[in-house]
């Protein structure tokens, strides 16, 4: 079986749905790969660009049906603003290129001791948590990150700016 679209979410009709496929946050940014469903089916992801597949996204099959993708649960960190303010905590987070989830009242970034240490010293409240990941897209609409994968220091870092 071939998965050739995405369909976005609550744009297709769920009597076509065969089945789920539950991905973490890096599975979910892929155009090609090999998956097997919920359900033990296997399938090819092969979508002609790369794509943010989003939870309740739909993967239509050639047959007409679809998989509906499951947001799997991982380590997080829940950030609450304590004595620091929100708005200072998601700078410093923005700052390290760090994919970062946004809610009213909180931050949700994946799971790394040295960006909670940062946090805390910052006067942030940290939690560790299990739960499905779905951060912004960016401002450049195109352009995501795979993770916390560049090799520099968690300190502050120039970037050259004027």
């Amino acid at each position: 079986m071939r998965a050739a679209h995405r369909l976005p979410a609550g744009s297709w009709d769920k009597g076509r749905e065969r089945g789920t496929a539950t991905l973490d946050w890096d599975e979910r940014h892929r155009r090609r790969r090999s998956l097997t469903s919920d359900q033990g089916e296997a399938f090819l992801l092969d979508l002609a660009e790369a794509a943010r597949l989003g939870e309740g996204d739909g993967l239509a099959l050639e047959d007409g049906s679809v998989i509906r993708v499951v947001a799997k649960p991982e380590p997080v960190l829940v950030i609450e603003a304590g004595t620091a303010g929100l708005p200072r905590l998601a700078y410093h987070l923005g700052n390290r290129h760090l994919a970062i989830q946004i809610f009213p009242d909180r931050l949700v970034i994946r799971d790394d001791s040295v960006i909670a240490d940062m946090v805390e010293g910052l006067g942030g409240n940290v939690t560790r948590r299990d739960l499905p990941f779905d951060p912004e897209n960016g401002a450049y609409g195109g352009h995501s990150s795979h993770g916390h994968d560049h090799h520099h220091a968690h300190g502050h870092h120039d970037h050259g700016h004027g």
